[in-house]
């Protein structure tokens, strides 16, 4: 299996996640840097993010729509042009026919270049939304390139040239990112109401929390280096890439 590096900076690009904050943490440095360079960033979100909370008494139809909030504003930090919002309920997320149409409907508007996504194959994995948006992902993409899938789009078939699933089984590409590390973690912070549930930080400010957020800060780092020493690279988001679509 060969390792690629760096694709060239895609016209086009599209990122479909379950939930809020998932596309951050799988990508949200590549897609900065694409965004810097020229690229048009779109993300895609399936779910309303609204089961991503602790507390048992939450009133979810206000966390959904702070989680929607959160996004947009991550979404600006990263440079992102577009953001397209399914709604499905969090944790009820299936890859049926519904949702096959409204994502291939976005791949033919939109015409990416790149494609990333969850990878549905990665073994052991616990959430289904994950799982599903993956497999939403590579089914739509079948969907959008082929003329008589939901003709009634009144649209032209569109193929990307390459699918990037994060959270990857398997690695065989890798984007360098050391110099947009800030800006992903700067997006994934603008998630607040999943910093005590996802990120570990408390809600209360505060000499704690700083040291909860600098280690999360350092967390997200770390793991860009270990990602990019397969590559002999500073920092890198890792990937699976298909490319016959």
């Amino acid at each position: 299996m060969s390792l690629t590096i760096d694709l060239p900076t895609p016209e086009r690009v599209l990122a479909v996640g379950a939930h809020p904050d998932d596309i951050e943490f799988g990508c949200g440095a590549s897609l900065a840097k694409w965004a810097d360079a020229g690229a048009e960033v779109h993300m895609f979100i399936c779910t309303d993010g609204s089961k991503g909370t602790w507390d048992a008494d939450a009133d979810l139809v206000a966390l959904a729509a702070t989680r929607e909030e959160e996004q947009l504003l991550a979404a600006k930090v990263l440079g992102v042009a577009g953001l397209r919002f399914l709604r499905r309920v969090d944790g009820e997320l299936t890859d049926d026919e519904a949702a096959r149409s409204a994502l291939a409907l976005a791949i033919r508007d939109l015409t990416p270049d790149v494609v990333l996504s969850h990878d549905p194959w990665l073994p052991y994995r616990l959430h289904p939304d994950h799982q599903a948006a993956g497999h939403l992902t590579v089914h739509a993409i079948v969907a959008a390139r082929d003329p008589h899938f939901f003709p009634e789009h009144g649209l032209a078939p569109h193929r990307p040239a390459t699918l990037l699933l994060f959270e990857p089984a398997r690695v065989d590409h890798l984007e360098r990112v050391y110099e947009h590390l800030d800006r992903k973690t700067d997006a994934l912070l603008a998630h607040r109401s999943q910093w005590r549930s996802t990120m570990r930080i408390d809600d209360a400010d505060g000499a704690r929390q700083r040291e909860q957020r600098a280690a999360f800060v350092t967390q997200v780092h770390d793991e860009a280096h270990v990602a990019g020493l397969r590559g002999g690279l500073r920092a890198a988001e890792a990937f699976a890439r298909l490319d016959a679509l």
